[in-house]
């Protein structure tokens, strides 16, 4: 057995790879080991078990490479990079609808769109739409030029707005190659008219998005979320989108996901919750199993890759 498809929901995997071969669980592998101690190769998704080096030394001695059909692989990858064992994901794949539907919110923002669309009012909805400024060289801010974030800021060029950006990774050069200004946080929220959140998720960035940033959005703005409810002191936004009907949040995470029951987000007018749809779903999901696909290819046939996760890259990545 030279590879193996892995996951934990072996319906989702299916899916995944638009297949309908044989997925094996962790058990499978720990209760018959020496069915597995060729297999060279792993193609997984999300709900893919964790191992230990130990595990994976015993249990999967020949391994190579694990290819990972979804996006963060924080949760698993070390141990098998510590021994040498190459890990690829499908976060560039992933990464493409959660930047559509981050380009979509922001356009449809700049146009008033969640200001007016309960309006039965004619005259009261030009009123309020007469408040937003199109999509003409207005500002809009990304926070994080990841993979995501880069994808967006090239996604918006067709529109011709102007982007700032904080992400203290960013090179100078690379700034100014996509066409965007750096700014500090402080300085994004003030000046633009959506604010969209992109933050890689790691401790450093926890509750980094606070009310005294929230304070400074200018009248009629959106605070969009499609990065981790983690990086948002959710009281915070809160107390700040009742002092400020003006502003809008939309969020498709929240911290927790979905919010307590009683949270107050359900019931602000202008809180509208998205649940978690940004990412690859539906057809969307084929895309990362292609990914991996032509990335298998390439590694074997010893030709360059493209989404070789190391573990320096997971000091930084989401």
């Amino acid at each position: 057995m030279k590879s193996i498809y892995l996951s934990e929901d072996t319906e989702i995997i299916k899916d995944v790879y638009n297949m309908n071969e044989k997925v094996f669980v962790k058990n499978d592998i720990l209760s018959n080991p020496e069915n597995f101690k060729d297999t060279e190769f792993i193609f997984s998704t999300w709900s893919m078990p964790t191992f230990t080096e130990e595990e994976i030394k015993e249990y999967l001695p020949s391994l190579k490479a694990v290819f990972y059909g979804a996006g963060t692989v924080q949760f698993f990858a070390r141990p098998f990079l510590n021994l040498g064992i190459k890990v690829f994901s499908a976060w560039a794949a992933n990464a493409v609808p959660v930047a559509e539907y981050t380009v979509a919110q922001i356009i449809l923002a700049n146009k008033g769109f969640f200001k007016t669309m309960r309006y039965v009012d004619r005259e009261g909805s030009r009123e309020t739409f007469n408040k937003f400024p199109g999509n003409y060289g207005t500002k809009v801010g990304i926070i994080g030029a990841g993979m995501i974030g880069k994808l967006v800021i090239q996604m918006l060029k067709a529109y011709n707005l102007e982007i700032l950006v904080f992400d203290p990774f960013l090179p100078d050069q690379k700034a100014q190659e996509l066409g965007v200004k750096k700014c500090d946080l402080e300085t994004l929220f003030a000046s633009c008219q959506v604010v969209s959140n992109h933050l890689a998720n790691n401790a450093q960035t926890k509750g980094m998005l606070n009310g005294s940033l929230f304070e400074k959005m200018v009248p009629y703005a959106t605070f969009l979320n499609t990065g981790r409810g983690a990086q948002v002191i959710e009281s915070d936004l809160i107390a700040f989108l009742k002092e400020r009907p003006d502003v809008t949040a939309i969020l498709d995470v929240t911290e927790p996901e979905p919010p307590e029951k009683d949270s107050e987000l359900y019931t602000l007018p202008n809180c509208i919750l998205t649940p978690h749809i940004a990412g690859s779903w539906g057809l969307e999901i084929r895309r990362m199993g292609e990914y991996m696909r032509k990335e298998y290819e390439c590694f074997i046939n010893n030709e360059p890759t493209k989404y070789e996760v190391t573990l320096e890259m997971l000091k930084t990545m989401a």
